[in-house]
């Protein structure tokens, strides 16, 4: 298996699914002749044309409706938004026309789109470019929403929702993008949109999170001590989430901490913490934890790293859980 970083799997997996089903076409600001922002589309262009690698104008609504009139043709495209701060102009699309023509339609069309946008902070980017959405998108009955954290899981959940027959928003944690290497299956692979991974087996105490932040909570983990147990769980899938996943490390451990980047009323956590509390309540030792950005717009480079949920944060509520 060759080893690949985020970018180079994603990529890896798009050339794959693009050879292998030729209604797979790309679309978006800068992802033909530049490759994209991040270089992420690099290359596809020149191997498949200019007709399934399409350079689009400079706006976000349109991108959107123009994909969804393909996938409402036939095809399967894979818009990207350049970054998630950017989702706002193509949001009317999404969420009330992409979201909703299978329910519209009573099942005669389905939107089969995978919608890719460069999410979260940590790259000191400037506004607009290191929010985290996914809760929005989550709310909204019709979309799914995957974030994955490794290169293997970015193929196998991206090869997932390209063939997936509903609209699919696949976030990209950005700080992650070419920060390690690992192997990534070669063939094909996908990975089942709504299954959690548990990264670390544990018994003391339970940790769910997805992203970049997985890597902030391996990182709390080896500063605690030896004696303290921890299973971490990358959610991998935002909606559908693996709830059974999570109840049942939580049955276990009968502590946990939520972790994500987005500011925390009404983040995605509070959607994991209330069903702990609805499913676990007699088994909680102590009251379920969140660790999370602030109420408050991303702030600029030098105060980036106070707002986003680093290590030590994460450790200090695992501590809190452990001693309640």
């Amino acid at each position: 298996m060759p080893e690949m970083n985020l970018v180079q799997a994603i990529n890896h997996a798009l050339a794959f699914e693009m050879e292998r089903d030729d209604r797979v076409v790309v679309l978006g600001e800068d992802v033909g002749l530049n490759g994209g922002v991040f270089r992420v589309t690099e290359g596809l262009q020149a191997r498949f044309g200019a007709e399934r690698v399409v350079d689009t104008p400079l706006a976000e609504s349109g991108i959107m409706g123009s994909a969804i009139g393909l996938a409402m043709a036939g095809m399967r495209p894979v818009p990207e938004i350049q970054f998630e701060g950017f989702l706002g102009p193509a949001y009317d699309q999404l969420v009330n026309h992409a979201a909703r023509y299978r329910s519209r339609s009573r099942g005669a069309i389905t939107i089969p789109m995978t919608v890719r946008v460069p999410v979260g902070g940590g790259i000191h980017a400037p506004e607009l470019h290191s929010d985290s959405p996914e809760a929005i998108y989550a709310h909204h009955p019709g979309l799914k929403v995957v974030m994955p954290s490794t290169p293997s899981d970015a193929k196998g959940l991206l090869l997932a929702a390209i063939r997936d027959p509903d609209p699919v928003v696949y976030f990209e944690p950005k700080r992650v993008y070419r920060s390690f290497k690992e192997d990534v299956p070669e063939g094909d692979f996908e990975i089942e949109i709504g299954k959690a991974k548990v990264v670390s087996e544990g018994a003391d105490v339970t940790v769910v999170t997805w992203g970049a932040t997985v890597f902030q909570c391996l990182a709390a983990m080896d500063a605690m001590p030896e004696d303290v147990s921890v299973e971490l769980i990358d959610l991998r899938s935002i909606y559908p989430w693996d709830m059974d996943c999570v109840i049942e490390s939580v049955r276990k451990t009968g502590r946990c901490v939520v972790v994500h980047e987005a500011p925390k009323t009404c983040g995605f956590g509070a959607e994991v913490s209330s069903t702990i509390q609805e499913h676990c309540f007699l088994n909680l030792h102590a009251p379920v934890q969140r660790v999370t950005g602030f109420d408050t717009v991303m702030p600029y480079y030098k105060l980036e790293l106070e707002y986003l949920p680093e290590s030590p944060r994460i450790k200090g509520a695992v501590e809190q859980v452990l001693a309640y």
